[in-house]
């Protein structure tokens, strides 16, 4: 929703109605919260001003922060709160102290989001706001035209797919869709792709090969999905089919793992002439947690097979296994989803535009070679 009325503290917009409802909206995010004057949040009755708007811009941080470490911003968030509060009560000049704790502010969040562990990029690449296929493609895209089907068993709803514009430049873009909420999530079976989902993304692929287009690819799936249906239809095959499909597909492929990379999930559409990690990603044969309990019978040595696994996209440049890393917002692409939008479009605009003016044997032959070249060990 948009707020046409009220003022600003910082990111935050805050309007008030009287029918004692108080609505305050990140800026950023454009996500809008809604609060009750008498709500446990802040005390019975007060005013409706900009000390309580900052009380609850705190209180949504808070809310927002699902993990440990990124438990000193909320400690310092809350000194400046603490200060506000003091400047408001006492009248006093208070603005070199939080001068000072903003400065410290920046710092600790560069400090901890620059350092991050293999686990806590795992949980970054779960946040529930981080975006997904459908925001990418509506903040990238000038259109789109979503496509349906594998023409031979079903929709899969946990793979997305169609034509779109980009720049100008018609392309075709696919893609897992997890869910934002608990319905929606059942809905899309998690991100979690059948056979069919495969399918359907290989028949849209074998559509762009057929007109000319590229072919995009976002990838954020825990893995495809286990179940024995899936497996009597042919899990296995249909990512097999699409691996050796997509490695000789005669358009330039450029994937990007947006959140999750698990496994043959990830790969049954990662094969591309560029394969780009986000920032604060992960890519691997298996999720931290299945190789804890493999390895040690536990979930309780999930940090440790994060860190033996090297799934980080640092790990994985390193490793020569794909492109580029693309930088994040600071705090993650959930904090500024648009700012993320426009990276990944900048970087898709330039890629696109050098690998449409390669010959089409030399970019399937180049796209072979790349990923053939994995693991050799040269002595």
């Amino acid at each position: 929703m948009e707020l046409k009325a009220g003022f600003y503290i910082g990111n935050y917009q805050a309007e008030q109605h009287k029918d004692g409802i108080a609505f305050i909206q990140d800026e950023i995010s454009k996500k809008t919260f809604v609060f009750k004057y008498n709500c446990p949040i802040i005390e019975h009755n007060l005013l409706f001003n900009k000390k309580i708007i900052r009380t609850l811009a705190a209180q949504i941080f808070f809310m927002e922060t699902t993990f440990d470490f990124e438990k000193p911003i909320a400690d310092l968030l809350l000194q400046i709160e603490k200060v506000n509060q003091v400047e408001d009560k006492t009248k006093v000049d208070m603005s070199a102290t939080l001068s000072e704790l903003q400065g410290k502010l920046e710092e600790t969040r560069k400090e901890i989001y620059s350092n991050l562990t293999g686990w806590q990029k795992v949980q970054m690449s779960r946040h529930p706001d981080r975006p997904q296929t459908l925001d990418y493609i509506s903040m990238i895209c000038e259109d789109f035209i979503e496509l349906y089907g594998d023409r031979n068993i079903k929709d899969d709803k946990a793979i997305v797919g169609g034509l779109a514009t980009i720049h100008g430049q018609t392309i075709m873009v696919i893609g897992h869709q997890k869910g934002k909420n608990t319905k929606e999530r059942q809905y899309r079976n998690f991100g979690m792709a059948n056979p069919e989902g495969y399918r359907k993304a290989l028949r849209l692929m074998k559509m762009a090969e057929k007109f000319g287009k590229p072919v995009v690819c976002f990838i954020d799936t825990m893995g495809a999905y286990p179940g024995l249906e899936a497996e009597e239809r042919g899990q296995g095959e249909a990512i097999a089919r699409n691996l050796l499909e997509m490695s000789v597909l005669k358009v330039p492929i450029i994937c990007i793992i947006v959140g999750e990379g698990a496994s043959g999930g990830a790969l049954g559409i990662g094969i591309g002439d560029k394969v780009y990690m986000l920032e604060h990603t992960w890519y691997s044969v298996i999720s931290p947690e299945s190789c804890s309990s493999i390895l040690w019978r536990s979930w309780d040595y999930k940090e440790k097979a994060a860190e033996c696994l090297k799934l980080t996209s640092e790990n994985m440049y390193g490793n020569g296994l794909i492109d580029g890393v693309i930088p994040e917002p600071l705090g993650g692409a959930h904090r500024d989803p648009a700012k993320m939008a426009e990276t990944v479009k900048e970087q898709l605009i330039k890629d696109i535009a050098e690998l449409s003016k390669k010959s089409i044997d030399k970019l399937v032959s180049e796209r072979i070679e790349k990923f053939c070249a994995m693991g050799v060990v040269v002595e």
